[in-house]
């Protein structure tokens, strides 16, 4: 390829020194006027704000660093782009149960048997004297309901706590047995509770399955007045027990509550005593192997106190 240009014209003839300064001398006033003149009107243009180039300087293409100094980096669209952190780490925490107050009451104590004369003393739970508690059931292998409860029961309280409710507990296995099902029902009371549920798991025949929601039937006997507490202790109860089944993807009792999976009675002292919407739910039966395998699977606690609390915070938020 050939190039044809002005450091490449073919030689001309020598010109005299004389002539060619003479042209030069003209050339130079007439170059150095329109210089000034294109400056005038590019000052015009863009108001003088930008920075000049010199002629034949580089320029650098937006974003690039050439031309930069050294040890300086131009921003790109990464630099300036705020991280998702930014609109996100100080946002609040939901708390949709901030100011609510729930109860858990897990069912029985690790400790009872050590202490049966404690544990058979009657109370008065209006409707008649019952025992202050039981030791519970157990799974053919020997997991103990007491030990079930209480797990079940921090892990509802983890979840609640999260959703800014304050949980208070009628033990926590710091006690050695008790308490009995009267001061259960009073710890409830006290703390003036939102929701308060007793989480429980039952002890029947091989073959029967899946759980239950128990709720206060009305008594109007002794010590005890449920009135007040029967519609709502409903509602909360048919809250917890649809919770329950979509997380667990149990069904409910086969043999207690046909079908529904709700059953009222008016012979629990923790019911009867209360002065709360208050249910128990008995999680499944420990006596079947099919549902012990579940009860004892601490994956499927965790889906049982997720269900329940989905119950108690649906109920709570209406």
């Amino acid at each position: 390829m050939s190039y044809v240009g002005p450091d490449f014209d073919p030689p001309r003839p020598r010109r005299s020194r004389r002539l060619l300064t003479v042209a030069v001398a003209a050339l130079v006033p007439g170059a150095l006027a329109g210089w000034l003149l294109w400056l005038a009107l590019d000052d015009d243009s863009d108001g003088g704000a930008a920075a000049r180039q010199t002629p034949g300087a580089a320029s650098s293409a937006p974003g690039d660093n050439a031309g930069s100094p050294a040890g300086s980096a131009s921003a790109t669209d990464d630099d300036r782009r705020p991280s998702p952190s930014d609109s996100t780490s100080s946002a609040p925490a939901a708390t949709p149960l901030k100011g609510k107050v729930v109860v858990i009451d897990p069912g029985h104590n690790p400790g009872n048997f050590r202490h049966t004369a404690e544990i058979n003393r009657k109370v008065d739970i209006g409707t008649n004297s019952k025992e202050c508690d039981t030791t519970g059931t157990a799974t053919n292998s020997g997991y103990a309901e007491a030990q079930f409860t209480l797990d079940v029961s921090r892990r509802l309280r983890t979840i609640l706590q999260k959703q800014g409710a304050t949980v208070k507990f009628t033990q926590d296995d710091d006690r050695s047995w008790g308490p009995c099902v009267d001061e259960r029902a009073e710890i409830g009371n006290r703390a003036h509770a939102d929701a308060a549920i007793s989480i429980h798991a039952d002890g029947s025949g091989a073959g029967n399955r899946g759980f239950h929601v128990i709720l206060p039937g009305p008594v109007h006997e002794g010590a005890a007045d449920t009135r007040p507490i029967v519609a709502p202790s409903r509602e909360l109860g048919e809250r917890v027990a649809g919770g329950f089944a979509r997380e667990t993807g149990t069904g409910a009792s086969n043999y207690i509550g046909d079908g529904t999976g709700l059953d009222v009675r008016t012979d629990l002292g923790g019911l009867n005593l209360s002065t709360v919407p208050k249910v128990f739910i008995e999680c499944g039966n420990m006596r079947d192997s099919e549902d012990a395998a579940l009860l004892t699977s601490g994956a499927w606690r965790q889906r049982a106190a997720r269900g329940i609390s989905e119950g108690i915070v649906s109920f709570l938020r209406e």
